[in-house]
């Protein structure tokens, strides 16, 4: 039963996205190609500052000249373009402890540092819809990747997860049938894959990404079966914040996050910034 329902979520996942031949990158797809969205009216905003931070490489950091660059930086200004406001438009970098107070005294308009949307943050601000999630994944070797569906090759083979995290909750209920091997940490986790001590790997979908493109792996693995959106383990994905109460920002937002999306200026960004694609 767990089994059937792992396999649920694949297929549910692999409908919301776009076909893609063998080998090609799929880009995430948050958004209903069916809904339009109405763009406000920020003929009355003086500017739109996003707030970001240094230390979140791809997404935000400083460049070899000691310029902002990142995936959030370059994702800002096309919202700035989109929304007609790149001569109001400013990002800016400060500390992650001090996001939340430039933002409520007025130093900036929203934030965009990888800030996910929860009940404790979404009580202190106002979001836009999700512009990415990090889906679960397996990783294996490639010279002994099981065949698919791998939730069958599995049964009973030893899978390495994070002890503790909502990866192992995850792998438990939806993969009961596999031998679970909890692992002190990520590092643990990548080097037992490595030295073939478990048959795959279990955990984010990002994380393990930057590894298979890392030459720390030595290209010894890759991905196997589809990505794993559960929001009750891994949480809604990544949002734009703004003030809490603020209504108009948050929809000009999914306005522009909705329209990058359908003219393939997110798959631009992504592909730019995730070189082995997560999905």
């Amino acid at each position: 039963m767990r089994f059937r329902l792992a396999a649920v979520v694949v297929v549910f996942l692999a409908a919301l996205l776009p076909a893609a031949k063998a080998q090609e990158p799929v880009i995430p797809q948050l958004w209903d190609a069916k809904e339009r969205l109405s763009k406000p009216d920020l003929s009355a905003l003086p500017r739109l500052r996003f707030l970001t931070t240094t230390d979140f490489p791809p997404f935000n950091f400083l460049d070899g000249q000691g310029r902002l660059s990142g995936f959030h930086v370059d994702l800002a200004r096309a919202i700035c373009a989109r929304l007609e406001l790149a001569d109001k438009c400013q990002i800016q970098a400060v500390p992650w402890d001090e996001l939340q107070g430039a933002l409520e005294l007025g130093e900036g308009e929203a934030i965009i540092a990888g800030l996910a949307a929860t009940a404790e943050t979404r009580a202190a601000y106002a979001f836009s819809r999700p512009y990415l999630q990090f889906p679960a994944r397996f990783a294996v070797q490639k010279s002994r990747a099981p065949s698919e569906p791998v939730q069958d090759s599995l049964r009973g083979r030893p899978v390495g997860v994070v002890a503790g995290s909502a990866h192992e909750r995850m792998l438990r209920d939806y993969f009961g049938a596999v031998t679970v091997v909890p692992l002190p940490d990520e590092d643990a986790l990548q080097a037992e894959l490595k030295a073939g001590r478990i048959d795959a790997a279990f955990g984010d979908g990002m994380r393990l990404s930057f590894w298979l493109a890392d030459a720390a792996s030595e290209k010894c693995c890759r991905f196997a079966g589809g990505p794993l959106i559960a929001p009750e383990y891994l949480g809604t994905g990544l949002a734009i914040a703004t003030r809490a109460g603020d209504a108009l920002l948050p929809a000009a937002l999914d306005y522009a996050l909705q329209d990058i999306a359908a003219k393939g200026t997110f798959a631009e960004l992504y592909l730019r910034y995730f070189p082995v694609g997560f999905y």
